[in-house]
């Protein structure tokens, strides 16, 4: 089993941002890093207080075992939010972050501490199957994949060295998606907004709108001219939307 670690491991506070009313927990795609939230944090600071999560088996935490499996990933993750139970929290996540965020969500209800609102982004339902099995690819395939999103960063990958050492991280990660099991039925309470990019190759705005069903608070979309990283390129506008929102749902919850 792979033991857990203490909260200061898994997440970095950017922004700074104490005597925010709320936070705001970030969760990247796969391949992806605390490191991508850093500009939000800076948008959001001092209103709103953002903990940006750091998986394991990358930047400074790239010595410790890659977890490949979306629940177990939760779970540690829900373990170390123990230490942030003093103000309302919302959840975002991108892409891998949107499945690894709903399950956080389900689990923080489970304990009396649900988040005050989901922000799922870049990902379709989990009630919504495809057959993708980009972890099982050739490293050619699975780096032309990668680079067809047009992530920040991904110029990395053109560097010998560089891509040695991101690629198994890449991969363990569209393996934790890729087997990850919905179980029917399972939601949050929480309201949940799904956002998301209209020319986006891994999930339709129908896809995206299928979030509905996975919650039994309200729902709102907001669709974005983009692909799968549509958000580098309105972030000012998606975070007005995740600013009001968590205006309306922290209020509500308060």
């Amino acid at each position: 089993m792979i033991g857990n670690s203490g909260a200061a491991d898994w997440f970095r506070n950017f922004g700074g941002a104490p005597d925010a009313a709320v936070r705001l927990l970030c969760l990247p795609h796969a391949g992806g890093s605390a490191s991508f939230y850093f500009s939000v944090a800076k948008a959001l600071s001092p209103s709103v207080e953002v903990l940006a999560v750091q998986y394991p088996g990358r930047q400074d935490r790239r010595k410790e075992p890659l977890i490949q499996d979306i629940a177990t990933l939760a779970d540690r993750i829900t373990e170390a939010l123990g230490a942030y139970r003093d103000k309302p929290l919302a959840i975002f996540g991108h892409s891998m972050g949107a499945l690894t965020g709903f399950e956080v969500a389900q689990r923080l209800e489970a304990q009396g501490h649900g988040p005050v609102e989901l922000f799922v982004s870049g990902r379709r339902a989990p009630s919504v199957s495809r057959d993708e099995r980009w972890h099982l690819a050739g490293d050619a395939e699975l780096l032309a994949e990668i680079k067809s999103h047009n992530a920040v960063g991904s110029e990395l990958l053109d560097d010998p060295e560089m891509r040695a050492s991101l690629l198994p991280t890449i991969r363990g990660d569209y393996r934790a998606v890729e087997t990850y099991v919905h179980r029917p039925g399972a939601s949050v309470g929480c309201p949940v907004t799904a956002l998301t990019g209209d020319s986006d190759p891994k999930v339709t705005i129908d896809e995206a709108l299928a979030w509905e069903a996975h919650t039994t608070g309200a729902f709102h979309s907001e669709v974005f001219s983009g692909g799968h990283f549509y958000l580098s390129h309105h972030q000012e506008a998606v975070l007005r939307t995740v600013s009001a929102r968590m205006v309306v749902s922290a209020g509500t919850a308060a």
